[in-house]
């Protein structure tokens, strides 16, 4: 049984321990490094608990922890009004390939209506796959997809374009 639960404040901890999982596996892609403590951290992890708008959320199996969800209203890019981003998405390796990801996705989504952006990095194949997929399903194919994202901002560490796809429920 998957659930979503909202981290609580005293949860923060938890969360960025499975936010260094995510950040370690992404890395391949952005080409990141750890800092002077062996960590990539998340900046911007405080806001999640201190700010309006910020939904952090833990994604569990059977009562256990098997992903994260970051849901803010901070648009990936300034194209169009934007009510949700999902800004973070992480379902640990155990779990994949089992509908975990997609049914979370879904519930998630599910939570919080209105306009959509979702941003991917178009070298991280398997996430291309997925979200090609999941957004497919869950729009009955009403979305939009921008593929190499054309702002420099928007652009990943490595330098790489991001793909956004846009939506609404």
């Amino acid at each position: 049984m998957l659930e979503i639960v909202e981290a609580k404040p005293e949860e923060k901890d938890i969360m960025m321990n499975l936010l260094e999982k995510y950040l370690y596996e992404f890395s391949q892609w952005e080409k990141t490094d750890v800092n002077e403590e062996g960590l990539y951290g998340y900046e911007y992890l405080d806001c999640y608990f201190e700010e309006e708008h910020r939904y952090p959320y833990f994604v569990k199996v059977d009562g256990k922890l098997a992903g994260l969800v970051l849901v803010s209203d901070y648009p990936e890019v300034p194209e169009e009004k934007t009510d949700y981003c999902i800004s973070e998405f992480f379902i640990m390796n155990k779990y994949r390939r089992k509908g975990y990801g997609k049914e979370a996705v879904f519930q998630v989504l599910n939570k919080h209506h209105g306009k959509w952006q979702l941003k991917r990095h178009p070298h991280n194949i398997g996430s291309v796959h997925f979200w090609n997929q999941v957004i497919e399903e869950y729009t009955k194919g009403d979305y939009r997809l921008v593929e190499s994202y054309p702002n420099e901002e928007v652009n990943y560490e490595d330098g790489t374009p991001a793909d956004v796809f846009f939506f609404e429920n």
